[in-house]
């Protein structure tokens, strides 16, 4: 990745900087302090999502920035990921990961874990996600519109055989996705359906299996699960909601709140691999497809980070704006609204309590103060909390300064 110096990173424009072609210079923690630490214990999940740790631990950024022990770790499952965290390296866990966004809300309020409170300290992507479901569902024409699928689902509840639908972790964003998917088709995901949790590798072994009728989870693994003709991709997620954010870099906030030139050191690789991402896609998938981290053939990532998506059913699309983003459209950037948004939707479904502060959580959680810090040394733009009022396929809208009156135009929900 060519160096830009100080002056230029400046005086390039917000275009520029949109395409991914701006690169962090040489050495960030040289014009501060250095970090207080030399590494730091970091879980990902075998999704093509965490591509940023590992590339900012394969190409030396962490050591870049002063962080040369940093250690990329391979989580089981977000159940896994949630113990490590909660242990913390001192525990023998970890001290922060590659994560589904909610879960940081969770773990901080007490939700599904001993309270541990966690910052969000930047996005790592965008995109990238995909609703898969069994051949058989093709006859109905199940795609970005479920409601094919209604009366089947509602058939196999008749004869006490409810359909299954797979997503990683209550509360996460294939959670969220799928439910909004389902819930727009007027099949309430609580009561017409079971959501099961199945961790991410496992998916395409239990559809083969035949345990599961449809799933929601993060490439590659709707790419494999049509490569191996075992089902086909219903929707990509960014045509529920274009453009929505995916994982994020959470730490434990008592990590961050002891080193946080280290936190801002982990901020400055990361922003720096998310570019090398977007620019080096071929290279990237080469290197996350090993064995040690992915370990599936390279042509189940690469293709649909190209744009390039055989959805399985006849429809073969050689050039799709729904594709997964590191760094371009400000993917890398942690948007409050958009935590906001799953605070909202995790009030939706009865996971956080409906009389929880959503501003005040969010504003505790996340970090984006931080992001801000490490951008404005190198002078890269920032954008401010919200990119405006976000449309989804149905024409539902969100509102960030109003996040009630998206609840209350949602007729299918569970508020606890």
């Amino acid at each position: 990745m060519t160096d830009l110096n100080r002056r230029q990173a400046i005086a390039a424009t917000a275009a520029t900087l949109a395409a991914a072609k701006l690169a962090l210079p040489s050495g960030a923690h040289a014009a501060g302090k250095g970090p207080e630490v030399s590494g730091a214990k970091l879980g990902f999940i075998a999704l093509t999502d965490s591509s940023p740790l590992i590339i900012a631990k394969e190409k030396g950024l962490f050591a870049k920035y002063g962080l040369p022990n940093v250690e990329v770790l391979k989580q089981a499952s977000w159940g896994a990921t949630r113990d490590n965290i909660v242990l913390g390296s001192q525990g023998g866990g970890i001290d922060g990961a590659h994560i589904l966004s909610p879960m940081p809300y969770q773990f901080t309020l007490g939700v599904g874990a001993k309270k541990t409170p966690m910052y969000i300290l930047a996005r790592l992507n965008t995109n990238g996600q995909a609703i898969s479901v069994g051949n058989d569902l093709k006859n109905v024409q199940v795609g970005l519109n479920a409601a094919g699928a209604k009366a089947k689902f509602a058939q196999l509840k008749a004869a006490g055989n409810m359909a299954k639908v797979a997503m990683t972790y209550r509360g996460g964003t294939h959670d969220l996705w799928v439910r909004y998917w389902l819930a727009a088709a007027g099949i309430n995901p609580d009561t017409d359906v079971s959501t099961i949790v199945i961790p991410p590798p496992q998916m395409v072994a239990n559809m083969k299996a035949g345990t599961q009728d449809a799933f929601c989870v993060g490439e590659p693994w709707n790419g494999q699960l049509v490569n191996q003709k075992i089902g086909y991709t219903a929707t990509t997620t960014s045509e529920i909601w274009m453009n929505h954010p995916e994982k994020a870099l959470g730490m434990r906030a008592d990590w961050v709140d002891k080193y946080p030139n280290a936190a801002k050191a982990l901020i400055a690789a990361v922003m720096e691999a998310a570019q090398w991402c977007d620019k080096n896609r071929p290279a990237m998938c080469a290197i996350t497809a090993g064995r040690q981290y992915i370990n599936v053939p390279i042509n189940d990532i690469l293709p649909r980070l190209q744009g390039k998506i055989n959805y399985g059913d006849g429809r073969n699309v050689g050039s799709t704006p729904h594709v997964m983003k590191f760094w371009a459209d400000n993917a890398n950037f942690p948007f409050k609204s958009h935590d906001t948004w799953f605070v909202t939707e995790n009030k939706r479904w009865g996971i956080i309590d409906n009389d929880v502060d959503t501003k005040a959580l969010v504003n505790k959680v996340n970090r984006s103060d931080l992001w801000r810090e490490v951008a404005k040394q190198y002078g890269i733009a920032t954008p401010g909390d919200s990119r405006g009022v976000e449309k989804f396929f149905d024409g539902k809208t969100f509102d960030w300064t109003n996040p009630g009156a998206y609840l209350n135009s949602q007729p299918i929900k569970k508020l606890a």
